[in-house]
């Protein structure tokens, strides 16, 4: 595979992990903002205190989703690890996503239920960002690729097109 092939076989790769982690992340969107209206109609709870709750919901939500749809094929080993940073990463996007909304509240004093859910969604978004990053990183890690013969034939291959005209050999007819 030459190098174009590879990197448009990661992008396509990527492009299905986001596909994956958006529509999940939209259910769980769905979740969050109806939770929060629910809960903000029919109850006396403060806006942030009902957007923390909303948004833990969400993450129970998310993780299903996440672990048994999006990256399901990730390294399952270490499921202790894997929820404890799952809930440590989705605490600082549930920080991230309820400071824009208090901030707009209670800083500039945008109450209204309207002004409420556009800020829960900005916040929601820049928290997503976060969470896709550390998800993927940190969270569902990458199972090691196995070497295969087309791997290691593809790394000699880049390894010798950056090796100087005067060092490189002919190839050995007897190996090939």
């Amino acid at each position: 595979m030459s190098e174009r092939g590879a990197l448009r076989t990661r992008l396509e790769l990527l492009a299905r992990e986001v596909a994956k982690f958006g529509a999940v992340g939209a259910f769980g969107l769905l979740v969050n903002i109806a939770v929060f209206n629910l809960l903000r109609h029919t109850t006396d709870l403060q806006v942030v205190r009902a957007s923390v709750l909303a948004t833990f919901v969400a993450i129970l939500f998310n993780y299903v989703g996440f672990r048994y749809w999006t990256y399901r094929e990730r390294d399952k080993t270490g499921r202790t690890r894997e929820l404890t940073l799952f809930l440590l990463f989705s605490a600082a996007g549930a920080v991230i996503e309820t400071g824009v909304l208090y901030l707009a509240t209670y800083g500039f004093g945008w109450n209204t239920p309207l002004q409420s859910n556009i800020f829960k969604i900005v916040g929601i978004g820049i928290a997503t960002l976060f969470r896709f990053w550390s998800y993927r990183t940190w969270v569902f890690k990458t199972l090691p690729a196995t070497e295969t013969k087309e791997t290691v034939v593809n790394a000699e291959r880049f390894l010798e097109q950056r090796r100087p005209a005067e060092e490189r050999v002919a190839p050995d007819p007897v190996r090939n």
